[in-house]
């Protein structure tokens, strides 16, 4: 099943529920999309309040598409109407084949009003407040200091071809959004990444397995990239967050 007839799908299962509308952000509104190796990111805006039924026929939903191979990729956070405005709120999520709750972020939201894709109902502008560009920047410093500066030292997670992946990818938008002040894709950040001064084999190899082979890291190199990758990573971080924050 294409990536179209999946999304078509997920529409249909999603009817009964009236959603007010569903948005695609990230790499599928953003022109960055690689069919089976990019998540498929949604938004969708009920029309009530989420009660445990309205939970239950959600995971119902996601479970049913589970035979899907794309399926695995695609997260949808629901939204409903009197908690669009706080993006701090926690929200229904569907991720990782389980339920979690999160948040919608200030970069969700601004991707959502600068490319977001319209799959059903109303443009986000319709519906979300815009995001001011100081909020954007506080919420990238935060993330950077917050999540990715603890996590770099936590070594076993950068054997892992997301963490790197991630870990860069996420620095380097961070650091054209508080230069610039705008968003970019993931192409546009590994571009990004050798004049930021990133281990040129790690980024490569990043660039390999994301537009070229996708065969996953191996063998000695895994240790070896997870030390370039951290090393690069904190000493980075630390910069931008005091330059920043």
């Amino acid at each position: 099943m294409s990536t179209d007839a999946l999304l078509d799908r997920f529409l249909d299962a999603l009817a009964p529920l009236a959603p007010v509308a569903v948005w695609a952000h990230g790499s599928l509104a953003g022109g960055d999309y690689q069919e089976g190796r990019s998540d498929l990111d949604l938004i969708a805006v009920l029309d009530d309040p989420l009660s445990p039924r309205t939970v239950r026929r959600v995971v119902t939903l996601h479970r049913a598409l589970r035979a899907e191979p794309l399926a695995t990729k695609l997260h949808c956070s629901y939204m409903a109407p009197e908690a669009l405005d706080d993006p701090g709120l926690p929200h229904l999520t569907w991720a990782h084949d389980h339920v979690l709750r999160r948040p919608v972020t200030p970069v969700t939201r601004r991707e959502l009003h600068a490319f977001g894709r319209v799959l059903h109902g109303p443009a986000p502008a319709r519906l979300l407040p815009p995001v001011p560009d100081p909020e954007l920047a506080a919420f990238v410093v935060r993330d950077q200091r917050e999540f990715w500066r603890p996590a770099v030292d936590t070594a076993r997670l950068w054997r892992q071809d997301v963490w790197v992946d991630l870990g860069l990818l996420t620095f380097a938008r961070a650091t054209v959004t508080l230069r610039e002040g705008r968003l970019v894709s993931k192409r546009q950040a590994l571009a990004e990444l050798p004049a930021l001064g990133a281990p040129v084999p790690v980024v490569e190899d990043i660039r390999r397995r994301r537009y070229e082979e996708p065969a996953p890291a191996a063998g000695e190199w895994l240790g070896r990239r997870a030390a370039l990758t951290r090393d690069y990573l904190g000493p980075a971080i630390d910069a931008l967050v005091a330059a920043h924050g």
